[in-house]
């Protein structure tokens, strides 16, 4: 989302986007001890990340 975003910064707007996005492709169904936070080969979890990562850093730069 970064690189997609050519953002030379990473702010605390953008790792909560980043935490946020990561929870949520956890359905509620899913929730367990052992399943709180989805694998790093998940695709949906990649593909959240780095979407929401971009939405923040370009909000970012058109806040500039």
């Amino acid at each position: 989302g970064l690189l997609d975003a050519q953002s030379r910064t990473v702010n605390t707007d953008m790792m909560l986007a980043a935490a946020r996005a990561l929870a949520d492709v956890v359905a509620e169904d899913e929730l367990n001890a052992n399943y709180i936070i989805p694998s790093v080969f998940n695709p949906k979890a990649t593909e959240a990340v780095a979407a929401a990562v971009k939405r923040a850093a370009l909000t970012l730069r058109q806040g500039e």
